[in-house]
């Protein structure tokens, strides 16, 4: 193959991050996160849509309510960006409790949080992981994550993609549950 031809990678430090240079293309570090800021401003308009009266409703055939896909965006969004790197999460420790996968609303004892109030932490998160994580997601993990559906994580770039996946699949079921209450 010639010099300069094929799928050849290479990393370059610039001051925004790092870009990754393919044939075909250039790919960079600072479009992931303008993903990850338009996805994440999404959640941010649509929480603030929600009527308080509206979150925590059940309806049948479902077994969360718009608090709690929202709550677990945030909480798993922290999972997936410092706990897999051995970092601290930077989350009210009750976002464990409320949030994380296999709780259910029912179960709860406590008061959950606001929409409000989620809606302060996911705009802080947001910011933190701006502020955090450049440059770093080819960080390999401490060990390799798998998450509960069998997916295995080596990378902090691996579970920070993943994580706009499971933004967007919460997101629908808010949209699907708040259509049920609507109907």
């Amino acid at each position: 193959m010639e010099e300069g031809k094929g799928f050849r990678s290479f990393k370059e430090n610039t001051s925004k991050g790092s870009i990754i240079k393919r044939k075909g293309g250039v790919v960079l570090e600072q479009t992931i996160f303008q993903h990850m800021q338009l996805v994440r401003g999404i959640t941010e308009k649509s929480i603030q849509q929600i009527p308080e009266e509206l979150a925590d409703i059940i309806p049948t055939g479902f077994t969360n309510n718009i608090r709690w896909n929202f709550g677990h965006i945030a909480y798993i969004q922290e999972k997936l960006v410092y706990w897999v790197s051995g970092e601290k999460m930077n989350i009210p420790e009750a976002y464990e409790v409320f949030f994380s996968a296999g709780t259910k609303p029912a179960e709860w004892i406590e008061t959950p949080p606001t929409l409000a109030e989620i809606l302060d932490v996911l705009i802080a998160q947001k910011q933190r992981i701006v502020d955090d994580i450049p440059g770093t997601l080819q960080k390999r993990l401490p060990e390799p994550f798998t998450n509960k559906v069998g997916i295995t994580f080596h990378t902090l770039g691996e579970t920070f993609l993943f994580s706009f996946y499971h933004e967007a699949l919460h997101m629908e079921a808010i949209k699907r549950i708040y259509r049920a209450i609507k109907n």
